[in-house]
């Protein structure tokens, strides 16, 4: 719009004179974070949380790491390399569980939660389901956030903790059954799985075909062996033809299909993943009566119960029993067999969110930017957070995005 008098500005040139409010961004200060690494306790957890490499990283940003004392031996990992990377090795393990941000593999012992600071962060896989009443309430007592890395997802949706385990557990899975199908400590076929020249290939049967039942059928189809791979989803056993870039055997889970392949298999691979609950028991104890004498089942799905009636919970010094003259290997927690390998796994996933933590400015602020993690978020300053566990408990819980909104 122009004025009435000639020469002078219109309205909006004026406005456009007048003086503006300069936008700045405004700056969130870095945080050097005090990170504790403590020993694993539980049995056969053999893992560690972070390798010297990623400690090397974080103390190069600033930030202190707390190791205790034979945290990484082992993972192979001893004091030394740690203390060349930068970390302060503690002998007392109240003194790492004094830190702001504490890693832990295996869910903190009570004794442990009553060695943590006041509004301690704890990244562990909680497994809070199984954990009695007052464990949870040790952890709000203490003003805890407490985060189960289980459950943390990365910007395409997909749980990287999960997906990087469930991948050493599909190698480990093939590579534990060609040692026992070879027989030499247990009584098994003696035969070499994959094939040779004018020699059969071994039966392989692989029920899942999620990342376990996919990286057991890649390392399978490496050695040779015939594969055959069951789900009742027609878009997961699509997508691993995919992946594999290869045509197998795949089939939906047919009871009289099922217990045909698998009396024709030298090894049969459980890998099978529940969503919550018990993991479905889709063979029989009949199915498992029919495979052949010497034949290995590994069931990867033990975890959750297992998929095959037969299955029982075993562990690393003894591994595997024989039932119906099939050898049974169920051992829930594989990745601890190579615990070097599956410790730098877990150190890629956790040093990047450690340092974006450092970079936000606190725990505070990381968590309201980042939703990937927040999703894992069990107890947010000593205020349950998570649903289900509220209603399964009777406790109160408040809703995470509404106190992040608030605060």
């Amino acid at each position: 719009m122009k004025t009435d008098k000639p020469g002078l500005p219109g309205f909006s040139e004026l406005g456009r004179l007048l003086p503006q409010e300069e936008m700045l961004e405004v700056a969130h200060h870095r945080s050097a974070l005090q990170i504790g690494i403590p020993k694993e306790t539980t049995f056969q957890e053999t893992r560690v949380a972070l390798v010297p490499e990623a400690v090397s990283l974080l103390v190069s940003n600033g930030h202190n790491v707390v190791v205790e004392t034979n945290a990484g031996k082992a993972a192979n990992y001893d004091d030394r390399l740690y203390s060349e990377a930068g970390a302060q090795i503690a002998y007392d393990t109240k003194t790492v569980f004094q830190s702001h941000i504490v890693l832990k593999i295996a869910p903190p012992s009570l004794e442990e939660i009553e060695m943590m600071g006041k509004k301690t962060t704890l990244f562990s896989a909680l497994q809070m389901t199984v954990q009695p009443e007052n464990y949870i309430a040790k952890l709000m007592a203490n003003k805890v956030t407490a985060v189960s890395f289980d459950f943390i997802k990365d910007k395409a949706g997909i749980f990287p903790v999960v997906r990087s385990m469930s991948e050493i557990a599909g190698n480990m899975s093939i590579l534990v059954g060609s040692e026992y199908l070879s027989g030499f400590n247990s009584s098994g076929r003696a035969a070499m799985l994959g094939g040779i020249s004018g020699v059969p290939p071994t039966e392989v049967v692989i029920i899942g075909a999620g990342t376990v039942g996919e990286y057991a059928a890649r390392a399978a189809i490496g050695l040779g062996a015939s594969v055959k791979v069951f789900d009742n989803s027609l878009y997961r056993l699509r997508r691993l033809q995919n992946d594999l870039g290869t045509r197998i055997y795949t089939s939906i889970i047919q009871p009289t299909v099922l217990a045909k392949a698998l009396k024709e298999a030298d090894l049969a691979i459980g890998a099978i993943r529940a969503k919550e609950g018990r993991t479905p028991c889709v063979v029989t104890e009949e199915m498992v009566e029919q495979m052949k004498s010497g034949a290995v089942i590994v069931d990867v799905s033990i975890d959750q119960g297992g998929c095959f009636e037969t299955s029982r919970v075993t562990n690393h010094t003894t591994p595997i029993f024989k039932k119906h003259g099939v050898v049974h290997y169920c051992v829930p927690n594989i990745a601890s067999r190579v615990s070097y390998t599956a410790s730098y796994a877990l150190s890629n996933i956790f040093a990047p969110i450690l340092l974006k933590i450092g970079e936000s400015g606190g725990i505070e602020r990381f968590l309201k930017r980042d939703a990937g993690v927040r999703n894992g978020v069990y107890i947010y300053n000593g205020i349950l957070t998570n649903k289900f566990i509220g209603e399964s408990l009777n406790i109160p819980y408040k809703d995470l995005d509404l106190l992040m909104a608030a605060w």
